[in-house]
C-alpha cells in the first residue's frame, strides 16, 4: 500500500505558509440537532464500515485552508482519502485540513441545508470549485433551495455539473437517503451505500446484524438435530417392527 499522502514542512525547498496566526476554530458555528447527528452519522459509518483498504479522514466543521492567506472554508462535512491524521493533532499546524501538507482538497464534501443563508449555492459552491473538489453534495431535507432533496455535483474544468446519480466510482461509495432512526431520531438521513444500494451500517446495526446471524444459525442448528432425532426414532420404530415380523433388520439393512 501507498504511504498516505502528508507533507512536511517543506515542499521541494518552497517553505510552507505560517500557520501561527490562522483561526482553526472560532467557536461560533451553531448546528441543530438533526446536523450535528447528521454529520456524525457520516463520519461515524465510514470508521466502522468502509472497508477501503487505504487511508482516510471524515471529518464535520472543520476548517479547509487552500492558503494561509485567506480564511477557510468549512463543510459540514468531508471526505478525503490517501490521507492520514498526523501523530499530534493537536499541534497547531495539524488542527485543521491544510490543503498544503495534505497534498490534495477532500474528494467529496457534504452541506446539510437549514435555512436560506448558508451559502450553498454561492459562496460556497464558488469556494469548493475553486480549490477542485471533485465532488460538492447539498443535501436540502426541508426544500429551501429546490424541490431536489439531494443534489450531487462533480468538479468538471473549473465548474460543477450537476451528477444523475450519487455515486463516486473514484471511492466505490455512494450516498442515499434512508428513513429511520439513528441516535434517538427518527428522520430521513443521508447515508453512505454501496454501488447496489445496500447501506453501510452504523456499528450498532453491525453488531444487531450479527446477532440476528448468530441467531438465525442457533435456529438452523436446532432444525438440523430435530430432523435427526425424528429421523433416527422413524429408523427405531421401524427396526423395532421388523423384529415383531421375526426379520433382523441387519438383514435388509
Amino acid at each position: 500500500m501507498a504511504e498516505p499522502a502528508y507533507h512536511s514542512e517543506t515542499c521541494d525547498d518552497i517553505p510552507l505558509p505560517d500557520v501561527s496566526n490562522l483561526v482553526t476554530e472560532d467557536d461560533t458555528p451553531v448546528d441543530n440537532f438533526f446536523q450535528d447527528k447528521q454529520a456524525n452519522f457520516l463520519t461515524h459509518v465510514l470508521d466502522v464500515s468502509w472497508p477501503e483498504g487505504r487511508p482516510f479522514i471524515s471529518a464535520a466543521d472543520v476548517g479547509l485552508f487552500a492558503t494561509g492567506e485567506e480564511d477557510p472554508v468549512v463543510p459540514d462535512m468531508f471526505l478525503s482519502v490517501g490521507v492520514s491524521f498526523p501523530e499530534d493533532p493537536l499541534n497547531k499546524e495539524h488542527r485543521s485540513y491544510y490543503m498544503w501538507r495534505y497534498g490534495k482538497p477532500p474528494e467529496v464534501v457534504v452541506e446539510f441545508v437549514s435555512n436560506l443563508k448558508g451559502g450553498e449555492e454561492s459562496t460556497k459552491l464558488t469556494r469548493y470549485a475553486r480549490i477542485k473538489v471533485p465532488y460538492y453534495v447539498v443535501y436540502d431535507p426541508h426544500q429551501f433551495l429546490s424541490n431536489r432533496f439531494l443534489r450531487v455535483r462533480q468538479l468538471t474544468g473549473a465548474s460543477y455539473v450537476d451528477k444523475i446519480d450519487s455515486w463516486f466510482p473514484e471511492l466505490s461509495l455512494g450516498l442515499c437517503i434512508w428513513q429511520g432512526e439513528y441516535d434517538g431520531m427518527v428522520a430521513n438521513w443521508l447515508r453512505w451505500c454501496r454501488h447496489d444500494g445496500t447501506i453501510l451500517l452504523t456499528g450498532r446495526e453491525k453488531a444487531e446484524a450479527e446477532r440476528e446471524r448468530a441467531n438465525a444459525e442457533r435456529e438452523r442448528a436446532n432444525a438440523e438435530g430435530q430432523r435427526a432425532d425424528a429421523e433416527q426414532r422413524k429408523r427405531e420404530a421401524l427396526e423395532s417392527k421388523l423384529r415383531e415380523l421375526g426379520i433382523d433388520p441387519a438383514s435388509i439393512s
